[in-house]
């Protein structure tokens, strides 16, 4: 049996934390992913317009073995400066791959380009992405909101506001996976026709207040959604489970993830979109033995479980999302799509 973890957040994979800060007069922020201790990754880049840092050593053929964090930030290029505010806060607490009598913080990551939301920021030119950093490296814990908070701050959804989310999974057997998105695509993450998410029928729990079923026919979404921001978007996300991991491995499961970015997101993957998965394992349990007694099998549901809560988080993220400037809240928009007719926001 598998059902969401407590939180139904990714701390629900153990040894696993997340810090947020946002400037919301610039509509723009930072996440952290912070594990406890160093561990594997793995990424998969999909989309046709990536802004990554450190992901090369990412490869399997590559030497350092397991990462200190990973850092999601918004900003475009100005953001990737965040990576270095938590470089530097590790660098102060002695953590990191070791070099000699060095240690090496390793931080891959990865931006949205989240400028022209409306922000009080001139042309993109906001410094505050390191402090931003550290702030978030400060701020974290188990526990954290949905929406517009840290790297979704100035998050978009096609023509809604877009934000942070997260789901969890927790199998019988003990294993954990869970995925955290920041959710900025040029796709449409509503049905056509109608306010159903693409993501309603993985919901658990009402966890995207309780989604209505799309009607009979729901139509063919347009090619493009040319009100969006055409080469403004990147949807990144975090896949993290406690089961023991290489990093080829990883890097399959982040590569299957990719599908529930794809079933949450018509069309996805887009030239204007910088789509990234990474892949984080705590190694707290052995990777679940099968009857096939291959690994293989076993990795594949570890990806099969990842993208199913991939797709439960886009939901939430855009389920969470507030109103912020021209972009309207999915609650708002659609307030008859879930419970009832019910608004919650």
């Amino acid at each position: 049996m598998i059902k969401p973890g407590p939180r139904n957040l990714i701390t629900d994979v153990d040894g696993i934390a997340i810090g947020n800060a946002a400037d919301e007069a610039a509509r723009t922020g930072v996440t952290v992913v912070l594990p406890e201790g160093r561990a594997v990754a793995g990424a998969d880049v999909r989309g046709g317009g990536p802004g990554t840092r450190e992901l090369a050593l990412l490869d399997p053929t590559c030497m350092v073995d397991r990462i200190d964090a990973i850092c999601l930030s918004g900003g475009s290029v100005h953001g990737l400066a965040a990576g270095d505010g938590v470089v530097g806060w590790l660098h102060e607490r002695d953590r990191g791959f070791a070099v000699g009598p060095w240690n090496m913080p390793i931080v891959p990551g990865a931006i949205i380009f989240d400028l022209g939301v409306g922000g009080a920021v001139d042309k993109g030119r906001y410094s505050g992405y390191g402090d931003l950093a550290r702030q978030a490296c400060d701020d974290v814990g188990l526990d954290f909101a949905l929406g517009n908070i840290g790297a979704g701050m100035g998050a978009t959804a096609g023509r809604l506001k877009g934000g942070l989310g997260s789901a969890s999974a927790i199998r019988d057997d003990g294993l954990q996976v869970a995925a955290l998105v920041v959710a900025n695509p040029v796709g449409e993450v509503v049905m056509p026709g109608g306010g159903t998410l693409w993501s309603w029928a993985l919901e658990q729990d009402n966890e995207m207040g309780g989604q209505r079923p799309p009607g009979a026919k729901a139509g063919m979404a347009d090619d493009l959604p040319l009100q969006a921001r055409i080469g403004g978007n990147t949807t990144l996300a975090v896949i993290a489970t406690n089961a023991s991991l290489d990093k080829a491995q990883a890097q399959r499961v982040a590569m299957m993830a990719h599908d529930g970015m794809a079933r949450a997101i018509q069309p996805v993957h887009t030239p204007f979109d910088g789509d990234a998965v990474f892949t984080l394992s705590t190694s707290r349990m052995p990777l679940p033995t099968t009857a096939a007694k291959s690994p293989g099998v076993s990795v594949g549901r570890v990806g099969a479980i990842a993208a199913d809560c991939l797709s439960r988080a886009i939901g939430r993220a855009v389920f969470a999302a507030e109103t912020l400037g021209s972009y309207p809240g999915y609650r708002d928009s659609h307030p008859d799509a879930f419970a009832d007719g019910v608004k919650t926001g």
